[in-house]
């Protein structure tokens, strides 16, 4: 969805300015993922994205530290759009189920080639795979809080932070069993929903 700016002359420079710096970020980051697909992950210098994208190096530490950072910014966008989903959940949704929808939802969205790709580029780099269990404890953490905010009672927060841990196992084992799987590919989002439908008749 493209944004609406405010006429010429009206918006304050530091709008302006962050504006400017989010769309150089979304540029390296689109520009990188096109040469890791095309070249590979190790076979992609920084000073090739920089050069393709049209800045210096220096320039590219300032938005991100390292390759890995690129694909992580990727990730971490995908997740905020799925947390902003969540939070307009209704409260008189069951948690489990709110969190399942707004994964299922998020994940319909990428086609199989798109997610094979990130995942390949993900275990091709033992950085990037030492980096993964951390970004788990991101989203957990970041599931749980935005849960407590759409189901505000003290008393369900530790409930809640069991939705969380166990979604995010749910993910997990998702995606393991579509990566590993056979035969005619079905889609990750029925894996994830497969995932969610026997956690919930195992409970």
């Amino acid at each position: 969805m493209s944004e609406i700016l405010p006429p010429a002359g009206t918006a304050p420079a530091e709008g302006l300015r962050e504006r400017k710096r989010r769309e150089t970020r979304q540029r390296i980051a689109e520009t990188a993922l096109r040469l890791f697909l095309a070249k590979g992950y190790e076979g992609t210098t920084l000073d090739a994205i920089a050069a393709e994208a049209g800045i210096s190096r220096r320039t590219f530490f300032s938005y991100f530290k390292s390759k890995d950072d690129i694909i992580l910014f990727g990730l971490d966008a995908d997740w905020a759009m799925m947390i902003a989903d969540l939070l307009k959940t209704s409260p008189d949704v069951p948690p489990l189920d709110a969190v399942r929808d707004v994964m299922v939802k998020r994940i319909a969205r990428h086609t199989t080639e798109q997610m094979k790709a990130i995942d390949d580029l993900m275990l091709s780099s033992g950085s990037l795979l030492a980096r993964k269990q951390t970004f788990y404890a991101k989203q957990e953490q970041a599931l749980f809080n935005a849960m407590c905010e759409v189901w505000r009672q003290p008393e369900r927060r530790p409930a809640l932070r069991m939705v969380a841990m166990v979604s995010i196992g749910a993910m997990r084992v998702a995606l393991q069993a579509w990566r590993e799987q056979t035969g005619q590919r079905k889609s990750a989002a029925k894996f994830l929903r497969d995932a969610f439908d026997s956690l919930k008749s195992g409970l």
